[in-house]
């Protein structure tokens, strides 16, 4: 389990300008919308540095003239109404031109997110299968979900605010010097305290954001994977166990949290407690400047509201690395998923049957090995021929590599040694989507897509309603779906919730046969089905299978007997090959297993009778 963890738990550089170049391509096809909104948030923050001016011209030619007899205080107090209306114009303008503003910056990340999730959707269907082999799905569902909301975060309250809060920084600087340089130098002094804070917080933070991200990932793994499994948890009675070691893992990400929060805790208060010395600090300086008659009250007043906001976007900006930091640790687990080669790929030059035909469903194996991992050889020197329209059952112990072979005859795996040919041609020089077409196939486990039964036939394809009746009809599925009050509209629920597993795989029979494949594999399509339901589609397989190249694995010897071939494998190699006669009269593995079934199934019986 922890090796599957092993991506989260590396950890590289906080900052990659390839990455972040990355993620601003994404903004790319909004660039107008982009512009718009720098110019709003420009905007906005050159208007928020009208108040301290206002403010210093309010004091200096109204209040202070008056309160010194130098000014009629009706005039004074004309002069004052008309700067607080000028101030309050001011926050009618940045209440407007921020609606606009949050709304195109949502409207931004929305689409943004919207197109990282079809990016990343699209490569989860097109990665080869290996690769789920090795990623739990809880971990992809983070980069889908959790990641992408990070990177979203990124491009509504981010990138453009930060250039805004650098505007108004830049804005409140200049009028600071502009009004008296040395206050403003003086209001500068704590920037070196400021930044060595800040150095620490964002050391402290990085790897605590890392941790939350690999806490999460693992929590969402974990929780995926007992929820999918519900039943077998409860049925070897693990429910305690399991909870015992989501408790650890949620711990740990409740700790890791709570580290997190530990920086963020200290940081804020000693920024306040920094820009209190600043503030102090000016009006120490600006207060002796005021009673040597330097500067005017107006402008001391104004430099502490500058002052203020200059601290304010000091503050904006470190708490934008908070979104930040999750964004760049995001960006490298999705440009991570989104960089995995799709491993299995159609050749630049990619064969395809002329005149968009299918294929005839000849299979020739030629000494093929294969192994899932280094040399440990699941198949070894493995060669046969399947004609077309000719029956094939594969028939093996656990672990033979029986489902191994129909997984590299469609390509799901590359084999490292031998040639696999369709119709007289290496599958690797097949276009992949023609080669496929070409097969149906029908799990032991049977998937089903929420949504209604017609859809999970029809897979989204454009197959009639007719063709799906029929296809049901051949199965004998109709007999439970017409029993239905929707029929063929009945709703479908996650994974088929609701239907006996002889009625999804009914179901799952119809949807092979109504793609008319020229290929059938059927991979212990009848183990987990009571006899009636078997005889049922035991009888619609041999109808189906006329004029169709049928590869069957199957533990029940007696669904095979009279298929045209069958192959014994062993440890990965062929031992015995021919029809069930030939076999049975050769009495070796093909027979001790016959006999072990038959004797099984005897004792089944005489028990059923005694009881």
């Amino acid at each position: 389990m922890a090796g599957s963890h092993h991506e989260e738990e590396q950890l590289g550089k906080l900052y990659d300008a390839r990455a972040a170049r990355r993620l601003i391509r994404y903004l790319g096809p909004y660039r107008r919308l982009v512009v718009i909104a720098l110019g709003l948030t420009i905007g906005l923050n050159l208007v928020r540095q009208i108040g301290p001016l206002l403010t210093k011209w309010a004091i200096d030619w109204y209040v202070k003239p008056a309160s010194d007899g130098v000014l009629e205080k009706t005039t004074a107090f004309n002069g004052v109404l008309m700067i607080a209306g000028a101030y309050v114009g001011s926050l009618v303008f940045i209440l407007i031109i921020g609606y606009f503003q949050d709304v195109l910056l949502n409207t931004i990340g929305q689409r943004v997110m919207y197109d990282l999730r079809e990016e990343i959707f699209g490569k989860l269907q097109s990665i080869e299968v290996s690769f789920f082999d090795a990623n739990p799905v809880g971990r992809l569902i983070t980069r889908l979900t959790t990641d992408v909301d990070s990177l979203n975060e990124l491009f509504t309250s981010g990138l453009v605010e930060v250039l805004g809060d650098i505007v108004l920084i830049a804005g409140a600087l200049g009028m600071m010097f502009y009004f008296n340089w040395k206050l403003a130098i003086v209001s500068l002094l704590v920037v070196p305290l400021l930044i060595a804070v800040t150095s620490w917080f964002r050391r402290g933070a990085r790897e605590g954001f890392r941790r939350v991200r690999t806490k999460i990932a693992r929590l969402n793994a974990f929780t995926q994977e007992h929820i999918s499994g519900a039943q077998t948890v409860q049925l070897f009675n693990r429910e305690e166990k399991a909870m015992a070691e989501f408790s650890r893992i949620n711990t740990d990400h409740r700790q890791a949290n709570i580290d997190t929060i530990f920086y963020y805790a200290v940081f804020y208060p000693l920024v306040n407690l920094i820009s209190a010395v600043g503030i102090a600090a000016i009006v120490w300086y600006g207060g002796g400047q005021v009673i040597q008659n330097a500067i005017t009250i107006g402008t001391l007043v104004a430099f502490l509201q500058y002052t203020q906001r200059l601290w304010q976007p000091i503050q904006d900006i470190s708490d934008k690395y908070n979104v930040f930091q999750a964004a760049v640790v995001a960006s490298e687990r999705v440009f991570r998923l989104l960089d995995t080669p799709d491993g299995i790929q159609s050749p630049a030059s990619a064969w395809q049957p002329e005149h968009g035909a299918r294929a005839r469903g000849h299979i020739e194996f030629r000494n093929v090995w294969f192994a899932y991992k280094d040399e440990d050889w699941v198949l070894k020197d493995v060669s046969f021929t399947v004609d077309p329209g000719e029956s094939v059952a594969l028939v093996g112990h656990t672990g033979s590599g029986k489902t191994t072979i129909t997984n590299l005859l469609m390509r799901f795996y590359d084999i490292q040694r031998g040639q696999i040919l369709l119709d007289g041609v290496d599958i690797r020089q097949w276009d992949l989507t023609r080669l496929r077409e070409n097969f149906a196939i029908v799990l032991q486990d049977i998937f089903l897509f929420s949504g209604d039964i017609a859809g999970n036939i029809r897979l989204g394809n454009r197959i009639t309603e007719d063709r799906v009746e029929w296809a049901a009809r051949e199965v004998h599925a109709d007999g439970f779906i017409d029993k239905l009050p929707e029929r063929f509209a009945t709703k479908v629920r996650e994974r088929g919730a609701g239907f006996s597993v002889g009625q999804k795989q009914l179901i799952s029979f119809a949807r092979a046969l109504a793609f008319d494949p020229r290929i059938l594999v059927l991979d212990e399509a009848t183990s987990s089905i009571d006899t009636e339901t078997e005889q049922l589609i035991q009888q619609a397989i041999e109808r189906v299978m006329v004029d169709r190249t049928s590869i069957i694995i199957a533990h029940r010897l007696s669904t095979i007997q009279r298929v045209d071939k069958i192959i014994v494998l062993h440890k990965g190699e062929i031992r015995e090959m021919g029809d069930h006669q030939s076999l049975i009269a050769q009495r070796g593995i093909y027979h001790k297993l016959y006999q072990l079934q038959y004797r099984e199934q005897k004792d089944l019986l005489r028990g059923t009778f005694s009881d």
